[in-house]
């Protein structure tokens, strides 16, 4: 009965996902193609001058005229998560040896807890994902994506030596994009592999990650 039950078990969410692996700060699609995901820096576009707004808007709309390649915007908002630093004011309220100052920590730790749950305070993230495809674009029909989003996906097997030809395209373009944001006054950082976890595990399981840290892939080891 057990193996009859595990025959036609559903499956798992997993394999509807589109990604493959993530290696060497590179996200592997189960199609072939790969991902490089650029984190960008913001700007308070409403302290700026009404000259500097123009400046800003004309560079912008010049970096989306003149890239070449196919790239995706992503805004990520989420609750402010404060927790790291409200430990750490709980071990200074801890070490604290004057009475009143340790009375006034734990007071503005409590004025910190309320004033979060009160305000809805709201951590925007902003990425910019830049691909590569070793084959040729051809469109898909609306009944082709439909059908594939109803049935698993299936893991294409890249070669480690086409997996690095592929990730050393995919590099120039990310110099490239990277170049170009970096023009209008932003910050770029390319995510690396940990960062790259961190992030698909934040998205596809927002409310478990509050509670549920992943371990640092780094620090992990295998046992051959």
């Amino acid at each position: 009965m057990a193996e009859k039950k595990g025959k036609n078990q559903a499956p798992s969410t997993q394999q509807y996902l589109d990604i493959s692996e993530i290696k060497y700060d590179t996200v592997v699609m189960r199609d072939g193609t790969l991902r490089a995901v650029l984190s960008v820096s913001s700007i308070n576009f409403a302290l700026k001058s009404e000259d500097e707004q123009n400046a800003i808007i004309s560079s912008y709309i010049s970096f989306l005229n003149n890239i070449n390649t196919p790239i995706q915007i992503v805004v990520q908002s989420r609750d402010l998560n404060i927790q790291n630093y409200l430990d750490h004011l709980k071990i200074k309220e801890r070490e604290q040896t004057n009475r009143l100052l340790k009375i006034q920590t734990a007071e503005y730790i409590e004025y910190i807890k309320e004033l979060v749950s009160i305000g809805k305070i709201m951590n925007k993230k902003f990425f910019v994902v830049v691909s590569f495809s070793p084959f040729s674009d051809k469109r898909k029909g609306f009944f082709s994506l439909l059908a594939e989003a109803f049935k698993p996906a299936t893991i294409f097997k890249l070669k480690e030596t086409k997996f690095l030809k592929y990730k050393e395209s995919l590099s120039r373009r990310v110099d490239s994009i990277s170049s170009a944001l970096l023009s209008l006054g932003v910050d770029v950082k390319q995510l690396n592999t940990q960062e790259l976890i961190e992030l698909y595990y934040n998205s596809y399981n927002p409310e478990t990650a509050q509670n549920q840290l992943l371990a640092d892939v780094r620090k992990l080891q295998v046992e051959l």
